[in-house]
């Protein structure tokens, strides 16, 4: 449990109760570091923040409050005195009271969340809060102008989007009736009932749902924060910006709101970043580490005094001016030095991921490397040979210390051999499983456990070809290798899809890369070798195919959570034939062809 400091302040005749992480300084003595104060929503006391606030004090300097009608706090009568602007005074009275000459940073859940957006889009509101961290709680102004712009100019996909909103927050309207609701948790707010219901509604762990003594009134004080604010915010938006730097976390589990309700928040927010996860509304509760993780590394980057690296992944991220749901994501990309691997990586720096990049040519993945920088991207190269077990689990160690754990991950790293299997050497027929099929099982297994450890899901993408399932003579092992990719992908994708994690398995056809150049062919000596891979090249090359187009579909893939994506027409028409009429595909293999 955490040990808390208790204290008070008054705004407007309210006492609130204000409690900090006791043991970062004595008493009486100034804390030089920043200040990170936490606010909690419906039902709430600062007990929400127990598991989070430890983990931000290794950091910072911790506060908390009880807002009003909650907990240790006042409780004044009238809904009135429930508006938000009161809510947002009483935020600033606490941040001043606690850090009266540098700004706070504030990280706020629920209606904790909403009161802050209130905060932040004051004018002037950027000298006295550093950063917001935004977890399930909208700018109800916003989120009224969102609404409007759904149900102004009607289609089927808008209003669809409306109603789903309609239907999560009709709980609401429950909550701003004069008597059931206050007779409803009279007899049902009990802690051993929260508990269970969260527990059942988003498998939050019971032992988790750390809650005050006045639950029960709790519960019924905060009704008021429904009837104050949500028609009046509703009919009477004021809509105004802010330059606050904000973090948005989207929980897109969240029971009470969908994600669609801040898509439009860039339309405000004028430094914003937004992170999803396949979480739910309670995330203090659910992940309470990857949420104080996230929050260090956002506030790190937004101020000054702190221990943590201020290099951190969010502030190097790109701040979009439309929704962009990998901004801030951590991806690694292994083959990084050429090709696939690059091209993939421009395109994630394009939208704003912060890059591992991996691939045994040191010179070339640090040429990725600068160009992913000029793209905007924080990057870092790594050296590594993916047939190296071993290496591969001490390079996800490493992953996971400096940078933490990906979100993403590209097993592009792979080699050609061409030829009759027969007439390919054993060393050769090594070499390409262990580089083309155990690689990217051993990145898979290494990142995955990773992933479903930290349980806020992520996103594995395996290169396999479109030879995967367009058997050829003289591509027979390489073809092998790659139909082991494919098969292992979707077995994989069935494994961890429980844990809210995709995989996908990208099937090129004929792109220009240089692996073509590169391919031994079984069976020939070196002069005949070399005549037959410079053909191959200038016949990859005037298939105008390039490794850019791949990196697009490779995106699109992740952001839609596809399973098997064929890339370039022949691996589209190749697919559906051996799916539909394999026959035909092994006939076109037994062919030979004429050079």
């Amino acid at each position: 449990m955490v040990d808390w400091r208790k204290s008070s302040v008054t705004n407007d005749g309210v006492h609130l109760a204000v409690f900090e992480v006791a043991g970062s300084a004595e008493p009486g003595v100034a804390d030089p570091r920043p200040t990170v104060l936490l606010i909690h929503g419906w039902p709430d006391t600062h007990h929400l923040w127990t598991h989070v606030a430890p983990a931000l004090a290794e950091d910072f300097r911790v506060v908390a409050y009880d807002c009003r009608g909650f907990g240790e706090s006042d409780r004044p009568d009238g809904d009135v005195r429930y508006r938000l602007s009161a809510l947002a005074d009483d935020l600033f009275a606490v941040a001043e009271a606690v850090s009266a000459d540098r700004p706070v940073h504030i990280v706020a859940h629920d209606w904790g969340s909403v009161q802050a957006w209130e905060a932040v889009t004051r004018p002037g509101a950027e000298l006295r809060i550093g950063s917001f961290v935004s977890v399930s709680g909208p700018n109800l102004d916003y989120l009224a102008d969102w609404a409007r712009h759904n149900l102004s100019r009607p289609t089927p996909r808008k209003l669809g989007r409306a109603l789903a909103q309609a239907s999560s927050s009709s709980y609401t309207v429950f909550f701003q009736l004069p008597v059931l609701p206050k007779m409803f948790f009279g007899a049902a707010g009990t802690p051993a009932v929260w508990r269970e219901f969260l527990h059942r509604v988003e498998g939050t762990p019971r032992e988790n749902v750390v809650v005050a003594d006045t639950l029960g009134d709790d519960m019924i004080s905060g009704l008021r924060l429904y009837r104050a604010n949500i028609r009046h915010k509703l009919r009477n938006p004021e809509s105004r910006p802010t330059a606050v730097p904000v973090l948005e976390l989207v929980n897109e589990r969240d029971i009470a709101l969908r994600p669609a309700i801040f898509d439009d928040t860039y339309r405000h927010a004028q430094r914003l970043w937004r992170r999803n996860t396949p979480t739910g509304h309670w995330l203090p509760y659910t992940r309470p580490g990857y949420l104080a993780d996230v929050a260090r590394e956002f506030i790190a980057t937004h101020s000054t005094g702190s221990r943590t690296d201020t290099a951190g992944r969010i502030d190097r991220a790109r701040v979009f001016s439309r929704p962009n749901p990998l901004s801030g994501k951590l991806a690694v990309i292994t083959g990084a030095g050429s090709g696939i691997g690059r091209a993939t990586a421009r395109a994630l720096a394009e939208r704003g991921c912060e890059l591992v990049l991996a691939d045994i040519d040191t010179a070339a993945v640090e040429e990725t490397v600068q160009e992913s920088k000029a793209a905007g991207a924080l990057a870092s190269s790594y050296e590594l040979d993916v047939s190296d077990t071993a290496a591969v689990a001490d390079f996800a160690g490493v992953v996971r210390t400096r940078h933490g754990v990906p979100d993403i991950v590209v097993n592009n790293a792979g080699i050609g051999l061409a030829g009759g299997a027969l007439d390919a050497t054993d060393e050769q027929i090594d070499r390409l499983l262990d580089v083309n099929l155990r690689g990217v099982v051993s990145g898979s297994r290494a990142f995955g456990r990773q992933m479903v450890e930290r349980g806020v899901g992520g996103h594995i993408v395996n290169i396999a070809s479109a030879a995967a399932f367009t058997p050829q003579r003289t591509l027979g092992v390489y073809a092998a290798s790659k139909a082991g990719v494919l098969l292992f992908s979707e077995s994989l994708r069935a494994e961890l899809a429980e844990h809210r994690i995709g995989v996908t398995a990208i099937c090129p056809g004929i792109v220009d890369t240089a692996i073509v150049g590169n391919t031994p062919i079984a069976g020939l000596d070196a002069t005949h070798e070399a005549a037959e891979q410079d053909r191959l090249a200038g016949l990859y090359r005037r298939r105008g195919f390039t490794p850019d187009r791949v990196a697009d579909d490779i995106v699109r893939a992740i952001i839609r959570d596809k399973a098997v994506v064929p890339v370039t027409a022949e691996a589209k028409i190749g697919y559906r034939i051996y799916r539909f009429t394999p026959w035909l595909s092994r006939f076109a293999a037994r062919q030979k062809v004429t050079r």
